[in-house]
């Protein structure tokens, strides 16, 4: 098991101490030091190079969203969870690229599913040492200055709307403002394929293609009724990604 260097930086002695007595239920978490500063938290983590840091945003003096930001001058950058009390920082956070965020007080299974989160991508590796996986566990993304975290594979299609991004699951469409191609990049190595300027869909979620003109598509997909067209230009890829 490999051991997750780990740094709590917060100004509030009670949840320091509440955050490392949750850390040390997990073996492979070892607290290289707790800060109570932003200014001793950068320093500790210049010395201590941790693989991960809990990071309270509302500090005095530097807060922890201009402490993050500083972390990507490091040649070592470690992952961040905020840690704060306050919901409506939660867009800021996911704007410094976070890699989760916490609410206080804390909750030990939202704490665990962070933990579990950053084994899967950050020490997943294969025998022969090639470098760490970057597929995501989960998308952050923005709606409304509002923080949703949604599991890849749940995504049947996305789709661009004039200034807006559509993202669709089976329960849920999020309206968003990223645009597809960053999405795409983001979901590298998901079963996903583009099949229209505007549209990129789940190859696992197609149930059915239905031919329609000038040898375009239209794709069914499972459980909605909405149909995503499948344009000439893209046919071909995706009749090689579904093997027809």
């Amino acid at each position: 098991m490999k051991e997750i260097k780990t740094i709590i930086i917060d100004d509030e002695p009670h949840s320091r101490d509440e955050l490392h007595h949750l850390l040390s239920e997990h073996k492979d978490i070892n607290v290289v030091a707790m800060c109570e500063e932003a200014q001793s938290g950068l320093l500790a983590i210049m010395d201590k190079e941790p693989d991960l840091v809990f990071l309270d945003i509302d500090m005095p003096k530097t807060n922890g969203l201009e402490l993050a930001s500083s972390l990507s001058k490091l040649k070592k950058k470690p992952k961040v969870v905020f840690a704060t009390a306050h919901e409506h920082y939660a867009a800021k956070a996911f704007r410094v690229q976070a890699f989760d965020y916490l609410l206080k007080p804390f909750d030990e299974d939202e704490l665990s599913g962070t933990l579990k989160r950053y084994r899967e991508q950050c020490l997943s590796s294969t025998k022969d040492k090639e470098p760490t996986s970057k597929m995501l566990t989960r998308l952050a993304i923005d709606e409304n200055d509002k923080i949703h975290y949604i599991d890849p594979l749940s995504i049947l299609y996305m789709a661009r709307e004039e200034r807006e991004t559509v993202i669709r699951t089976k329960d849920k469409e999020y309206r968003i403002r990223t645009a597809l191609k960053e999405l795409k990049q983001k979901l590298a190595g998901y079963p996903f394929v583009q099949t229209h300027k505007s549209y990129i869909i789940n190859i696992a979620e197609i149930d059915g293609l239905i031919p329609w003109f000038n040898g375009a598509y239209q794709v069914k997909l499972k459980g909605i009724k909405d149909e995503v067209p499948a344009s000439r230009t893209y046919v071909k890829t995706l009749r090689e990604q579904l093997e027809l």
